[in-house]
Parts: C-alpha cells; sequence; structure tokens
C-alpha cells in the first residue's frame, strides 16, 4: 500500500538528507589538521517524520548562516583594500577651432559653458582588493590593478594602511605579486581549486565600488569551471561564480566552505557595468604557480609544447568521423620543439591532456603554459582513425616561441611582423588562393623593412633564395643571417613579384 508523504514533509525530507550529507562533509578550521571519520550511510532510509524531527527548515537555515559567518570571520583578516594613485598624460591645448578663433577661447568656453581643456597631469585613483598569502606581506591581487600604478597603499581589515612595492606582474593571466612591510599578518588558506565542484557554495570577499563598502562578502554558487575564450588575457582558465562581484572586488578572494582560496576574483561579464550574477576568479592553482615563479625566479616560466593549433569545427568533426567538437587539431609542428621530438604530426587531434578532455585553443595553451618547462605531459591524440597516448616532455615557453604558436613572429632589427597565411588574413589582403610564404602583417615606419620598400600586405615567398612555407621557415632562414650580411627577399604584392635587399644591422 502506497504511503502519501504531504509536501511540506517531502521537502524537508529531500532538503534534511541533502545538508545532512553536506554538512558531514564540511569541515572548517578545526576539522583540518585531523582526519575526519569515514560516514556511514543507514542500510534503510530515513523516515520522513525522523528527518522533520532532526532537521526542522529553520536549523538548516541557521546552520548554513554559521557556516557563512564563520568563514567570513576567518578568511575576512586575510583581504585587503588596495588604493592607487597614477599620474595621466593630459596633452596640451588643441589647435583653437574656427569658432573659438571668432569669439576667442574664453568667451567660447563661456558662452557655450564649455570647461577648459584641462592641461598638465591629472591624478587618477584607482580600487582594488587583494589576498595576504605570507605572515610577511606578500600580496595576491589582479594586475589590471595596479598596472601603471605611480603609488600603491595598502589597508588591512584593522585599519593599519602600508605603502606596497610590486614584486612582479603577469599580464597574460591578469595577476600582480606585491608587498608590504609588515609582520605577522594572517595569510589565507590555500586550496586545490582543480579539486572544486560545480555547484558548491563559495564566497567572495572584496571591496567593491568604494572604500565605505570594504570587506563586502556575498555568497553564491560555482556555476562553471576551465571558462576560456573570454577574451580578457591570453591564458584564461576561469571559474565561474554567481557570487555578486563589481568594480573593486577585483584582486578579492573566492573561497569555499572551508575557508581555503580557490580563485582571485577578476571579471565580471556585463551589459550594465554591474554584476549580473557571471563573475570570473582565476583559479588559485595558476595563480600559485605565477607567484612562486615571480618570487622565485623573477618571471614567470611557461611550458612549451611548439604546435600551432585550431579548434575543430562541426565540418572538420564530421570529415574526421567524431562525435565531438570538443578538442584541437594540430596545423603545425615546429622543429626541433618538444613536440616534433615526441613524434606529434600536423593533423593530430588532441583529445585529452593528462586524461582530461581538451574543449578548445584557449584551454589548451593556458594549460600547457601553466605547466613547468621539464615536466612530462600525456597528449591522447586521434591519428587515421586510432586513438592514442604520447608523452611529450615540455619545454620553456619564450617569447620568440610565444609568437611562433600564434602563427606569427616579430623581428624589431629589421622593424618587421609576418604571420602564417590564414583564410582571414588573406580576406584582409586580398592573397591570391594556394599563395604559400610569410604575409606581412606590419611594418616600422622607421625600420629598414620600411626603408627598402616592404609594405604590409606583402608575402614573403623566399629568403636568400630558399622557400618559405611559415613563420617557423622563415625564422629558421632569418636566424642563419649574422650581423653585417645582406638578405635578400622575394616577394609578392597584388600581381608581381620583386625582389628586396638590406644588410642585417648589429643587436
Amino acid at each position: 500500500m502506497h504511503r502519501i508523504i504531504s509536501s511540506r514533509k517531502l521537502a524537508l525530507y529531500l532538503i534534511g538528507s541533502l545538508l545532512v550529507g553536506l554538512f558531514l562533509g564540511l569541515g572548517l578550521e578545526r576539522a583540518v589538521a585531523s582526519q575526519p571519520a569515514p560516514v556511514v550511510l543507514p542500510a534503510e532510509p530515513v523516515s520522513p517524520d525522523t528527518t522533520t524531527d532532526m532537521l526542522s527548515g529553520s536549523n538548516v537555515a541557521d546552520q548554513l548562516s554559521n557556516i557563512f559567518a564563520r568563514v567570513a570571520q576567518q578568511v575576512n583578516p586575510s583581504v585587503v583594500t588596495i588604493f592607487t594613485e597614477t599620474t595621466i598624460k593630459v596633452q596640451q591645448q588643441l589647435p583653437l577651432s574656427p569658432f573659438e578663433e571668432f569669439f576667442g577661447p574664453d568667451l567660447f568656453q563661456h558662452f557655450f559653458q564649455m570647461p577648459p581643456q584641462p592641461q598638465g597631469n591629472l591624478k587618477q585613483m584607482g580600487l582594488g582588493s587583494g589576498v595576504i598569502v605570507t605572515s610577511d606581506g606578500i600580496i595576491l591581487t589582479n594586475n589590471h590593478v595596479v598596472d601603471g600604478a605611480d603609488n600603491i597603499k595598502v589597508r588591512l581589515l584593522d585599519g593599519r594602511e602600508f605603502k606596497a612595492t610590486v614584486k612582479g606582474t603577469d599580464p597574460q593571466t591578469d595577476l600582480a605579486v606585491i608587498k608590504i612591510d609588515a609582520q605577522n599578518l594572517r595569510p589565507i588558506r590555500l586550496g586545490d581549486s582543480d579539486k572544486a565542484r560545480v555547484g558548491e557554495w563559495v564566497l567572495a570577499i572584496g571591496s567593491p565600488l568604494n572604500p565605505q563598502l570594504e570587506h563586502t562578502v556575498t555568497a553564491g554558487i560555482i556555476s562553471a569551471k576551465g571558462r576560456s575564450g573570454v577574451g580578457l588575457t591570453q591564458y584564461e582558465d576561469y571559474i565561474q561564480t554567481d557570487a555578486a562581484i563589481n568594480p573593486g572586488n577585483s584582486g578579492g578572494a573566492l573561497v569555499n566552505t572551508r575557508g581555503e582560496l580557490i580563485g582571485i576574483n577578476s571579471a565580471i561579464a556585463t551589459k550594465t557595468g554591474g554584476f549580473m550574477g557571471i563573475g570570473f576568479a582565476i583559479p588559485v592553482n595558476l595563480a600559485q604557480k605565477v607567484m612562486n615563479d615571480i618570487l622565485t625566479k623573477g618571471k614567470v616560466v611557461r611550458g612549451w609544447l611548439g604546435v600551432v593549433i585550431q579548434n575543430l569545427t562541426p565540418e572538420m568533426a564530421k570529415a574526421l568521423k567524431l562525435e565531438t567538437t570538443h578538442g584541437v587539431i594540430i596545423s603545425q609542428v615546429q622543429k626541433g620543439s618538444p613536440a616534433d621530438k615526441a613524434g606529434l604530426k600536423e593533423g593530430d587531434v588532441v583529445l585529452r591532456l593528462n586524461g582530461r578532455e581538451v574543449t578548445n585553443t584557449v584551454e589548451m595553451s593556458t594549460r600547457i603554459a601553466s605547466t613547468s618547462p621539464g615536466k612530462v605531459v600525456v597528449l591522447t591524440i586521434l591519428r587515421d582513425g586510432k586513438v592514442r597516448d604520447l608523452k611529450v616532455k615540455l619545454g620553456e615557453l619564450n617569447p620568440m616561441a610565444q609568437q611562433m604558436a600564434r602563427g606569427e613572429s616579430t623581428y624589431t632589427k629589421i622593424g618587421l611582423k609576418v604571420a602564417n597565411i590564414t583564410p582571414e588574413l588573406s580576406r584582409k589582403y586580398r592573397l591570391p588562393s594556394g599563395i604559400e610564404g610569410v604575409v606581412v602583417t606590419g611594418v616600422d615606419p622607421s625600420g629598414i623593412a620600411a626603408a627598402v620598400g616592404i609594405q604590409e600586405g606583402d608575402v614573403i615567398l623566399k629568403v636568400d633564395r630558399k622557400a618559405v612555407k611559415s613563420v617557423a621557415d622563415f625564422d629558421a632562414l632569418i636566424r642563419k643571417v649574422k650581423p653585417g650580411e645582406d638578405v635578400l627577399l622575394y616577394l609578392r604584392r597584388g600581381e608581381a613579384n620583386l625582389f628586396v635587399a638590406f644588410t642585417m644591422p648589429e643587436e
């Protein structure tokens, strides 16, 4: 015989069952030091009446509220407010308009109620947040919070203020490390962002909008992980949250219910300029790697694979007989690179990196760059219809290799920037179909390239009579030319081919 349960009892039963399991799994500061006892589940389901007696709706809310309050109390002393002062150079008085010349500038501005044009230097004030990671004053924040600042001041929860210095920045991840001269601070506990789960409760702490709102605490959940292609930085692997984040929260803490830092709040997606339920935080694992590199090496070192990759389109996936467009296809392997040595080939489709699915080029580039040089990664690839694993020992990414990975390179000595020919560049410069070489995408007006007549949109076909099919080819041939030696380039411009020559300058 079926038993009918009231909707209220059923709801309380479900909530109770869920939150009993949740609270058994939650450990705050005291629980970290000891191993939690194993949870034994009952063999028979708990009676709805028993659950109602054990855990009323008000008790559930109280316990969840207490968790948030305890985490906020624990973490708030580790979050700081950052004030910046930046000097903005204002251009001198612009030329007078015909009306100003006729009426005179003073009468014109008075009659039309136009404010006088500012001149000289202006002071721009900025507001952000940061997170204390060591007791002697090392603080993590966003690069855009301190970028270009002449003066940086940090205010603690207790009201003390300190002048800060920049230890290092990384615009490619929008992270910065600053330092204040203080001791016995309370550093935040670092969590493991890889273990964070979609749907977990999180708290965002920072100073939104103005200093009077410093140490604001908001709650929400992790809405998504691994967000890339957002367009904010070169390397993106964001945690998305619906915990309220607003301007000024940048650089603040995103913490879990154990009070552990899992992300550095960085940006919001908005149509209004304010919070709309979509915030982004940089995973703490990535932030910690960048911070450690800056503090120990003085720069950020990144892993290098040595490939040019493209996102899979539905048409590519269909041709390769894939059931998904997740993954990236290798369009070029640089000679002598770690990928080349490991046996990767053009046309290989990378499905997984270290067992984790690859979804797009930005995500894969971020994960490779976030791995230390010298480490071995396992790529699961599809080649000729067969799936196989390849182990690759990563090299170290340098600025030239970084540009090469994007299929472009800049040669400041000769004032030239070139790129691999893509469909987009072919349309932009109206290149002939099927042409091979590298296209000139930039020319320094004061450089040698401009002096000998090289123009943007030219296609370099040969260097010293040797064919060029890619940026890698061009780079290898140019690097062989010593200072003082002559270089002969064979170009295609419009419907005509031509030679240009110059002498390679000194470094």
